[in-house]
């Protein structure tokens, strides 16, 4: 049972290693929270924005001034998104 969990769970980051490796950050926090079905990626120490953005697609964007610090996925679970919704007029 446990050897099942760690090789499905193997099988999934070996899937992420190369679309991490291409991220322009080098360190991210990820948590999921299963219940209200939202991903957190903060790219700093999870900290408080100071300003925020909701882009059409069910994702916002937090920044500590004008720095990107984290990103949240809401109904995480859906799946793929329009990938060309940008924030901040930046695509």
């Amino acid at each position: 049972m446990a050897t099942t969990k760690i090789e499905n769970t193997l099988k999934e980051v070996y899937g992420l290693v190369s679309h991490f490796i291409k991220m322009p950050e080098t360190k991210m926090w990820v948590d999921y929270d299963k219940e209200a079905d939202v991903l957190y990626i903060n790219f700093k120490r999870p900290q408080k924005a100071t300003d925020s953005e909701m882009l059409e697609n069910g994702v916002l964007l937090r920044y500590k001034e004008t720095e990107l610090v984290g990103i949240t996925v809401l109904e995480a679970s859906r799946g793929k998104r329009k990938e060309n919704t940008c924030g901040k007029g930046i695509c």
